[in-house]
């Protein structure tokens, strides 16, 4: 273990997982399970920060249903951590110390923040502050390696900015982490809109697939998939994105490359690509649908996989509050 490098990364337990969180985060973590020293965390202090958005007993069971589905996608908890990120307070802690040293110019110009507070009358100082939370996330476990997608890059990158920061002014120096992304299909386009990437925000509808949507929705939504104005698959003339990002979702689910996706799609009218595609999705998803009910069906027991980790977690995030604190001169 103390060879390996360490993994975290969390996922807020709002919206409904899609596809692309399935593609671009889960089965790398997966794949990646056995290299890496892994810390998966569910952020549902993350999720406080629209609290419009989400109620109690609403935030308790996706919390749950977030768990439960990590370990259905091939998360093995015997190997890596799987915790709520509430139940180890060094996070909050270590996030409040940040705060004192992150200049406010490095949040103003967040531009996920923008995004996400046009046209909003309350925003809460917790989006605002979201970076420098899940700064803290990453450096309490001294992770070496973030799996996010490019738009989490800037949020990455502040995390690094603060990790130095804190270095310059209390000699303590958090390990600085890099971004673990997967090479090809790390970033899923909505169905409905192909130059848009696939939210699970999003209540548009064919905009995504859930990882435990069943099989005739599913289809229905690949069925409905935008491609372009053509009838099929032509290799002599470049790829619309939506024939693209079904290529890349295929090629996902079936291992297949882009080449190998293209000369067997090559040809081909656009309906028998979309149920392709869906056929390919719905064989991969539907034994961590099952997998997931079975497991969520045992609260119990998921329960107390959470507390355990969230035991080891706060043991190890506790060794490095020791050392930020007598860094500080506090406790």
């Amino acid at each position: 273990m103390t060879n390996q490098k360490t993994v975290f990364s969390g996922v807020q337990p709002t919206g409904n997982l899609t596809i692309g969180n399935y593609i671009g985060a889960l089965s790398l973590w997966v794949a990646e399970q056995d290299k890496h020293d892994n810390i998966f965390c569910i952020v549902d202090l993350h999720a406080l920060t629209i609290p419009e958005a989400i109620t109690a007993a609403g935030l308790r069971e996706k919390t749950l249903d977030v768990a439960a589905l990590y370990m259905a996608c091939g998360i093995d908890s015997d190997r890596s951590l799987i915790f709520v990120q509430s139940q180890v307070r060094q996070h909050s802690e270590l996030a409040w110390i940040l705060n004192c040293v992150t200049p406010m110019g490095w949040m103003n110009r967040m531009t996920q923040f923008k995004s996400k507070s046009e046209n909003v009358e309350t925003i809460g100082v917790g989006l605002y502050d979201y970076p420098v939370l899940m700064a803290a996330d990453i450096l309490v476990y001294n992770a070496d390696l973030v799996p996010v997608g490019d738009d989490q890059r800037q949020h990455l990158e502040i995390a690094q900015d603060i990790a130095q920061r804190f270095g310059n002014l209390f000699g303590y120096q958090f390990t600085r982490p890099e971004m673990l992304a997967r090479k090809e299909g790390a970033r899923i386009m909505g169905l409905d809109d192909p130059t848009a990437k696939m939210s699970k925000s999003s209540s548009a509808r064919g905009h995504a697939v859930g990882i435990l949507d069943e099989p005739a929705a599913i289809m229905k939504a690949f069925k409905s998939a935008k491609t372009d104005s053509g009838s099929g698959v032509d290799l002599s003339q470049p790829l619309s994105p939506g024939v693209v990002n079904l290529m890349a979702i295929y090629g996902a689910f079936t291992g297949k490359t882009r080449a190998e996706c293209e000369a067997e799609f090559d040809g081909a009218g656009y309906g028998k690509l979309k149920t392709t595609v869906a056929d390919a999705v719905i064989a991969g998803l539907t034994p961590v649908r099952e997998r997931f009910h079975a497991i969520r069906g045992d609260e119990a027991g998921l329960r107390r996989i959470l507390d355990r980790s969230a035991e080891a977690a706060a043991a190890r995030a506790e060794a490095t509050m020791v050392e930020v604190r007598q860094a500080v001169g506090i406790g």
